[in-house]
């Protein structure tokens, strides 16, 4: 089990045996299982959200029959998910499509117009899709849950990264620490595709 773990985490058995700990999905699982009845929310202007009747996107849809690359962070406009885990991915586009990924999407515990705000910001809205998980219900529902209270952040998610298949997780990395940037990388995913 130590080994198994130990590859969606970043190789390591100590990160395999805290992630084992924290009870995280894992590879192998169906993630529109795992989160069932979760929907997210895509990114968009209010007006926007006015014209869709502030629709919500189900997981099927944006699972089921796609390669999808997804990561989660902590929060937008927070340091580390601003200068290193999109650009990370941003940067990677190009290798990401080339290995037959249909899309890469970013998951946050934010509501969709501070997310619309922050890709546009990033400028990388063009390459990624950006999706608000505004209860958390989609993280707490794969034990990606932490409270982030100490730095004024409330409930959020925990850094991390995953390739999905048809629904199926075949490749999972999270962060021992919110501040961490180890593993969760667009770099790591491209080794693990």
């Amino acid at each position: 089990m130590a080994s198994a773990l130990a590859r969606r985490v970043g190789g390591s058995p100590a990160a395999a045996l805290w992630a084992a700990a924290r009870g995280f999905a894992s590879v192998g699982s169906d993630i529109v299982s795992a989160a069932p009845g979760v929907s997210l929310q895509k990114a968009r202007s209010w007006d926007e959200g006015v014209a869709t009747k502030f629709s919500t996107t189900p997981l099927k849809d944006i699972f089921h029959g796609k390669k999808v690359v997804i990561f989660g962070l902590p929060g937008a406009y927070t340091g580390v998910c601003s200068q290193s885990h999109v650009p990370s991915f941003k940067n990677n586009i190009d290798e990401l499509k080339a290995k037959g990924i249909d899309s890469v999407i970013c998951v946050a515990v934010n509501d969709p117009y501070v997310l619309n705000g922050w890709a546009e910001k990033l400028q990388a809205k063009d390459a990624i899709e950006f999706y608000g998980d505004l209860d958390g219900s989609f993280h707490k529902s794969l034990d990606l849950e932490i409270d982030l209270s100490a730095a004024l952040l409330g409930r959020r998610s925990h850094r991390w990264s995953a390739f999905v298949d048809d629904g199926k997780i075949k490749a999972f990395n999270v962060e021992k620490a919110p501040s961490d940037f180890k593993v969760s990388g667009a770099e790591v995913i491209l080794d693990q595709i």
